[in-house]
């Protein structure tokens, strides 16, 4: 470690998060997903190691920065440049090549691999059960980073097969955003889905347009699922849910009332139980949209969108695992 490391090391500290990450995760571990989401060179835009560009990547996450804004504070900003790599002769990456990389990996579609491999060295470390007792469903709204350019009414939230052909129609310069109306609000925008494990943790994500209902994304959600139950909300009781649990998992999905048929006693006190432990990923959707800007879609496109969320959800995981540990001198590195 060279002098400049090593006095803006002191001057960050131990306790910030970035200096807590970069001690966490082993980021040659994160080569070969990179790698692949590049192509045949392997090699970031412009020559610069991709390791060095997904850091960036997750700086811009964290902080909400646009590209131009990133460029800026990797060259002002002390614990930003400790993080990177970056000295003070090394050369900079600029919008340009943030944008060029971040576009390449959404071709690539390695933003799961990405999630899932930070998920794995969370659980390496005993930060995260491997095998746990729930795992938690929902979706949340994102909304479109386009203007719409009119309003128009459409189906509310949850509901399953009332969906009109002309909410096909491009109403915005996003072509992949869709309308939809929860209560008396109308979102043009995506839905993004998520599963928890009971302390926050989040193993999956998926992105679909905002109409999309609920419930046939069920499947999806649950598929690869390390867990004993699945808890969901009332978007999600259908019989052909149920079946999907049957023989894999134990049953958590909440009670919901029909025509001529209320709620016995005992249902009651089940969505009760159930509610009492779903508040954890309603938790993690108030984080990434308080923290790391889930309110409002950066980029057109599903897939970008996709990738946003992506990245928010690792930074949800990391900054709950930083949370957990502490660094000194001694031990400067946990990898």
């Amino acid at each position: 470690m060279d002098l400049f490391f090593r006095e803006a090391a002191d001057r960050i500290g131990d306790d910030d998060v970035l200096s807590k990450i970069d001690a966490l995760l082993d980021w040659r571990a994160f080569s070969p997903i990179l790698q692949r989401g590049l192509g045949r060179s392997g090699i970031g835009p412009r020559g610069f190691d991709p390791l060095v560009l997904f850091k960036c990547l997750l700086i811009g996450q964290w902080h909400g920065l646009s590209d131009p804004k990133l460029e800026r504070a990797l060259k002002v900003r002390l614990d930003f440049m400790v993080f990177c790599g970056l000295d003070l002769h090394t050369p900079v990456p600029d919008e340009t090549t943030h944008c060029r990389f971040r576009n390449a990996l959404v071709r690539g579609g390695v933003y799961d691999d990405l999630l899932a491999e930070v998920c794995r060295q969370i659980e390496d470390h005993g930060l995260k059960l491997k095998e746990a007792e729930v795992a938690i469903i929902d979706a949340t709204l994102i909304e479109s980073a386009a203007r719409p350019r009119t309003h128009i009414d459409a189906p509310r939230d949850r509901a399953e097969g009332d969906l009109q052909d002309d909410l096909d129609m491009h109403f915005s310069a996003d072509p992949d955003a869709r309308w939809v109306k929860k209560g008396s609000k109308s979102t043009l925008g995506y839905k993004a889905f998520a599963r928890t494990d009971e302390e926050g943790f989040i193993d999956h994500v998926h992105t679909t347009a905002a109409n999309r209902a609920e419930s046939p994304e069920f499947g999806t959600m649950i598929d690869g699922a390390k867990a004993q139950r699945v808890l969901a909300d009332k978007a999600y009781a259908s019989r052909a849910n149920r079946e999907q649990l049957r023989g894999r998992f134990r049953d958590g999905i909440m009670r919901k009332a029909a025509r001529n048929r209320l709620l016995r006693g005992s249902e009651k006190r089940f969505n009760k139980l159930i509610s009492k432990r779903r508040f954890r990923i309603e938790q993690c959707f108030g984080t990434m949209k308080r923290l790391f800007g889930l309110c409002r879609a950066r980029y057109f496109g599903t897939a970008r969108t996709h990738a946003q969320l992506a990245m928010a959800a690792i930074g949800q995981n990391l900054l709950k695992a930083a949370n957990k540990i502490a660094l000194n001198q001694q031990t400067p590195a946990i990898a």
